[in-house]
């Protein structure tokens, strides 16, 4: 994966060293529980946003399509919008099985 990125941006060429470097982070401060369990970004407006309104993702939010927030931060709408037509469950279920098949999120933006 590190030699795809070098030679999709040459800004990647030490992607290796970085990823382990990463990897002691996730050893010395565990690994983020996400946003639902009190990681991520305590100003996050997206996060508050879900909060005040009892939501665990703005996939239940019926202003999702059209929400400020979401753009400002330059949140994947189209994917949460799949999300929402899949519902949680079977969407988590379908990534897993892509996981499981060898799918990584950057294969999305190095094409």
């Amino acid at each position: 994966m590190a030699s795809e990125l070098a030679n999709w941006d040459p800004a990647f060429k030490n992607y290796a060293e970085f990823e382990k470097v990463l990897e002691g982070f996730v050893k010395l401060l565990g690994e983020c529980p996400g946003c639902i369990a009190g990681g991520g970004d305590p100003n996050c407006v997206v996060r508050q946003c879900c909060r005040q309104k009892g939501y665990a993702t703005c996939v239940e939010c019926i202003e999702m399509n059209t929400c400020e927030k979401l753009q400002r931060v330059g949140s994947s709408l189209e994917n949460l919008k799949r999300i929402k037509a899949a519902g949680v469950d079977n969407w988590a279920k379908e990534m897993q099985k892509r996981v499981d098949a060898g799918y990584c999120q950057l294969d999305d933006v190095t094409g």
